[in-house]
């Protein structure tokens, strides 16, 4: 029974990554008609609200406390996006920023070992550095050169593991709908006010742009997160780690397919080794069906 659950969270984790990675093609589309920050800002915002408006009668009885503690998740996540936009827009290299916010999700175990004393299993700590490797090979094509920006995607990817460390505390007296609609909503207000001071918005927006706002919103965040929450209550967030290092995997993929990038056989080889890092991650598991 316990690998059946298991099964289904890494499905969904997978399913998820796929959405995560469709994001990145609708915020590059989304982007050739929005300011980066407002447009962040609004994508979180209006995920947050749809998943308020569709599960209004999971809000009943919250607890002021709990609430406070995911308030405080969604100013994570909100200074992780601002550190990731202030990335973008300062860096020269895409690939290498790209490297560096993925080890977000390489940090996780290791930030839930120092700070909450987590145990992951030896597979774990196998499947980590076989992933880095294979992220380094997917993002670094184009070689390494210091850059200020690879100090904000670093702050991006410290303050994804503080995140998904939280969330998983939080996730197993709380549903996850509830708990992904206030983060969000959390994330999105605070962008937007920084990006009323900061930036100056459009006075119109042409309605393709509004099209790929909408499934940027509704898919890409709304969707994917709601998943991402739920699938941790199934499984340990190290394990959810690992798989989600596949986001850049189909990132790479869709870019080929729809912006008819090259993937280059270092790129293909980081890819292999990404999928060959899950499996070590599941190897007492794959383990188990073998010998029955």
């Amino acid at each position: 029974m316990k690998q059946k659950i298991a099964f289904k969270a890494e499905l969904i984790l997978i399913l998820v990554t796929i959405l995560a990675a469709l994001g990145w093609v609708f915020s590059k589309e989304s982007l050739a008609g929005m300011p980066p920050l407002f447009f962040i800002a609004m994508r979180f915002f209006v995920g947050g609200v749809v998943l308020l408006l569709v599960g209004q009668k999971y809000f009943h009885r919250l607890q002021w406390q709990d609430v406070k503690q995911v308030i405080l998740i969604g100013i994570v996540l909100a200074i992780a996006m601002l550190c990731w936009i202030m990335g973008l827009h300062t860096g020269s290299n895409l690939g290498v920023g790209a490297f560096i916010t993925c080890m977000g999700v390489v940090f996780v175990p290791l930030v839930g070992r120092l700070l909450f004393a987590d145990r992951p299993p030896m597979s774990i700590w196998a499947a980590l550095p076989i992933a880095v490797v294979g992220l380094a090979f997917l993002a670094l094509s184009n070689g390494l050169s210091f850059e200020v920006a690879h100090l904000y995607f670093l702050g991006t990817a410290i303050c994804v593991a503080f995140q998904l460390n939280l969330l998983s505390r939080l996730l197993l007296r709380m549903h996850a709908l509830v708990l992904t609609s206030i983060q969000l909503s959390t994330a999105g207000f605070l962008l937007l006010i920084i990006s009323l001071l900061t930036e100056t918005l459009p006075q119109s927006i042409d309605i393709n742009i509004i099209g790929w706002f909408l499934a940027s919103a509704l898919i890409s965040t709304s969707l994917r997160y709601f998943l991402q929450m739920y699938a941790m209550t199934l499984t340990p967030v190290s394990h959810a780690a690992v798989i989600m290092n596949l986001e850049p995997v189909w990132a790479a993929i869709f870019a080929v397919i729809w912006f008819n990038e090259v993937m280059t056989l270092g790129q293909a080889f980081g890819s292999f080794l990404i999928f060959i890092a899950m499996f070590v991650s599941r190897w007492p598991q794959i383990k188990g069906i073998f010998k029955h």
